[in-house]
């Protein structure tokens, strides 16, 4: 004798309304990012946006004095160059800051107040930095002393300043500048050798 079994029926539940509404919410705002991020990549390509750019135009080293206590003075000047290479848009520099120092000591701090830099344009700053005088350990006072018989003397100046620049109707674009490179001097007149990594590299 053949028996046969049937599976009981499943009921198909309804899906609740709240749901369906979730998902079409989350699938709009999916297609709307996906849409922005079209538009600001197409407008990325066409406008083509330069990034400021920090960097030592120029300098001059005014005094070294070096006596016998171990004392240390100098006063160097530094002109220091923004430059917003963007032909459509104005550029805006703040928290800019950095640090000069010899060997590690630092004789001084660079600042400067936000400031806007018009479009395809630079602005130059001018700072006389004079230290107090710098009290060296032996290991300086050697590095002074071949620093002296050499005519060469490098200092360090590391830092940076935040830029933003708005790219058209794509919104406000933010960059760090950072700058940290040496400046090196001919100690017996003070020359500058100018060096390409003075230059900030945008991150």
């Amino acid at each position: 004798m053949k028996s046969t079994y049937s599976e009981p029926h499943m009921r198909r539940r309804k899906t609740h309304p709240l749901i369906w509404f979730a998902a079409i919410i989350c699938t709009i705002i999916a297609i709307a990012v996906i849409v922005v991020g079209i538009v600001v990549f197409i407008g990325y390509l066409v406008l083509h946006p330069r990034v400021p750019v920090m960097s030592v135009m120029d300098a001059h080293l005014d005094l070294f004095q070096y006596d016998l206590a171990g004392l240390l003075e100098t006063q160097i000047t530094i002109i220091l160059n923004m430059k917003n290479g963007n032909q459509r848009a104005h550029a805006s520099f703040s928290d800019t800051s950095l640090i000069l120092s010899f060997d590690g000591v630092e004789i001084a701090k660079l600042v400067a107040l936000p400031f806007d830099v018009s479009k395809n344009s630079s602005l130059n700053f001018h700072y006389v930095v004079q230290s107090n005088p710098i009290p060296l350990d032996p290991n300086l006072q050697e590095l002074v002393d071949v620093s002296l018989k050499k005519d060469d003397v490098k200092f360090g100046l590391k830092g940076s300043s935040r830029a933003r620049w708005r790219v058209g109707p794509l919104g406000s674009v933010k960059f760090w500048c950072h700058l940290d490179c040496q400046l090196r001097f001919h100690i017996l007149n003070g020359s500058y050798v100018p060096s390409s990594r003075c230059s900030s590299k945008a991150k």
